[in-house]
């Protein structure tokens, strides 16, 4: 019992997914660049129907004051459909819409995508009754990251 304990717990340690309760961000281990995740990224929610409003390089925008930052882009983007459910629920739930993505390096070189877990966000709005709408934008949004990372 204690061997496949020891193996179950290795084979969690091994997903390229973790959530963070203590920061309310969902991340996801890419094996691509930075660039080329947020690529991927963009070039899957366009596939899925949703408007991108903007790509943000703030790697290059440090570097255009003479800072360094490691590799940094942020994109956003959303869908009127689900994001306004949202605001029906919590009209201030609109300050966290659009919705983001996060694509950066660690110190450690290894590449993130993350983003607000939805469940931080009705917590966050004190959103009540709306756990369908929640459910769907984590599920949309798990879609859209697996895609993204997978090989």
């Amino acid at each position: 019992m204690i061997k496949i304990t020891f193996a179950i717990g290795i084979m969690m340690l091994s997903l390229p997914f973790s959530v963070s309760a203590n920061d309310g961000l969902v991340r996801y281990e890419s094996h691509y660049s930075v660039k080329e995740t947020a690529d991927r990224f963009e070039s899957t929610a366009k596939d899925k129907g949703f408007t991108l409003f903007a790509r943000v390089d703030h790697q290059k925008n440090a570097e255009n004051v003479g800072l360094d930052l490691r590799p940094t882009e942020v994109i956003v983007f959303g869908s009127p459909k689900v994001g306004t459910l949202l605001m029906q629920c919590a009209q201030s739930s609109a300050i966290d819409l659009p919705q983001k993505v996060l694509i950066s390096k660690d110190e450690d070189n290894k590449v993130w995508l993350s983003y607000n877990n939805p469940d931080y966000l009705m917590k966050r709005h004190s959103i009540q009754n709306c756990s369908a709408v929640v459910e769907k934008i984590s599920s949309v949004l798990n879609g859209l990251a697996k895609a993204t990372v997978g090989r």
